[in-house]
């Protein structure tokens, strides 16, 4: 075993590091593998590790799905956890010095796992490459720090005041400076694992903040950063004493957290085919914005996976509800932000924070190029108040997602048929696993009464 071990031009200490976890990413976003001696760390990045190919596909418990075809029909076989080329990332936050492998699937002959959501995004990617383009990339991640102590959600305690947060504070530097060791922590940790972080505000809601990604032109590295930083956020807050959550609505009563994505496409020469130097944007951007559309009610449940998901997408909350677009229209689904037409660019803004960066990113690029591969004309922009507007609806309901999901005739293009059997069974187990309770409130309201 080397003494030390080259990751992104840096050499790590292999001695320093207690354990490594080698891991990958399952269809809700969650990291699952396996706790691996420090002295395998070879094994680990050059595919030595195996898994079963149905850990992408198990539910929000970690629970197999009843009935998968991966699992009891074929013997629940193996994958080969192939490295991603991210190597080996440092951890900070553990009480010993650890690292984490990030992996992704591939079959016994070598082809990728199309189920595996990271090669899914893949795919999209090579399709554009073999177009000579290029997508451009970038995030904007909200959550939450919340009391780590209740099992609900409540507002933490603010490290320099000692008093618990009561308001909000949209753009708060007070707020920032309450919990400036913690974001001094999350970017130190940031830099180490090379997750580019940029800047960070304190957002609408108590306790509630958003760090942007700087954007990139390799989507999967920009997939990767973006469920990184979500752990490193998650790891240093309980090293702070407090909780971070990216549910999509930990308080019914204020804002949501989403997961914004911003992207342009460049063409072998570097040139941003969305810029046509007017402020209206190329036809290859309004192609693209029509496959959005087109595509949106059937990936909505990509970029709201969740029971919780459809808390936040209601009227006037800066979430969208309306599939429509609009130039600087933040009530729109897809927004075109103004300035230099060099950076144009379109806004997606229908993730929560909650989604899966992979699936998200597939969804988004998978759409755009099926419209620019037709050509497709976008209805006319809304300007104005998108939620008053006639279009279609954002599905509201997790059930009426999966449907759309299923019966889709866009998705089929962008995901393969082995993804979307998962995804499917998947979300309709967890479904059934949330109509089986019975919550405090609903027992409340009834008990006696009816």
């Amino acid at each position: 075993m080397p003494s030390t071990i080259e990751v992104l031009g840096d050499a790590i200490d292999v001695s320093a590091i207690d354990s490594v976890q080698a891991v990958v990413c399952d269809l809700n976003g969650i990291l699952r593998g396996k706790r691996v001696p420090v002295n395998q760390i070879e094994k680990v990045l050059n595919g030595g590790i195996r898994m079963p190919l149905s850990i992408v596909g198990v539910d929000i418990w970690g629970e197999d799905i009843v009935g998968s075809s991966h699992v009891f029909a074929n013997g629940d076989i193996d994958g080969i956890c192939a490295s991603t080329g991210r190597g080996a990332l440092p951890v900070g936050w553990t009480l010993k010095p650890s690292a984490v492998v990030p992996l992704w699937l591939v079959k016994e002959n070598g082809e990728p796992f199309l189920a595996d959501p990271r090669q899914a995004l893949a795919s999209i990617v090579r399709q554009y490459h073999e177009l000579g383009l290029r997508p451009v990339v970038a995030s904007e991640m909200e959550f939450y720090l919340v009391d780590s102590e209740p099992d609900h959600a409540e507002p933490p305690i603010s490290p320099y005041t000692g008093k618990r947060l009561d308001s909000d504070a949209i753009l708060s530097i007070d707020e920032l400076d309450d919990f400036g060791e913690f974001f001094s922590d999350v970017y130190a940790e940031c830099k180490r694992q090379n997750v580019p972080a940029d800047s960070a505000v304190a957002e609408n809601g108590i306790g509630q903040f958003e760090i942007n990604l700087i954007h990139s032109s390799d989507p999967l590295k920009a997939a990767d950063d973006a469920l990184f930083l979500k752990r490193i956020v998650k790891g240093v807050a309980r090293k702070h004493g407090f909780a971070a959550t990216f549910m999509a609505k930990p308080y019914g009563g204020r804002s949501g957290s989403g997961m914004h994505m911003h992207f342009s496409i460049i063409d072998a020469d570097g040139n941003n085919v969305f810029d046509d130097g007017t402020a209206e944007g190329s036809d290859v951007m309004k192609h693209a914005v029509a496959g959005l559309l087109r595509g949106m009610e059937e990936t909505t449940l990509l970029f709201a996976p969740h029971f919780n998901s459809y808390r936040r997408l209601r009227p006037d909350t800066h979430a969208p509800t309306k599939i429509s677009w609009g130039y600087e229209n933040r009530t729109a689904a897809i927004r075109i932000p103004g300035g230099k037409t060099s950076a144009r660019r379109i806004e997606h803004r229908v993730a929560g924070a909650d989604a899966n960066p992979y699936l998200v990113m597939a969804a988004i690029l998978g759409a755009a190029l099926v419209g620019i591969r037709n050509k497709w004309i976008p209805p006319e922009p809304t300007s104005g108040r998108a939620y008053q507007g006639r279009g279609a609806s954002i599905p509201v309901e997790w059930g009426s997602a999966v449907s759309a999901f299923e019966n889709g005739s866009i998705v089929p293009e962008i995901f393969d048929s082995e993804l979307r059997a998962m995804l499917i069974a998947c979300k309709r187990q967890e479904i059934a696993g949330f109509a089986e309770q019975v919550t405090d409130f609903e027992f409340g309201a009834y008990l006696e009464i009816v």
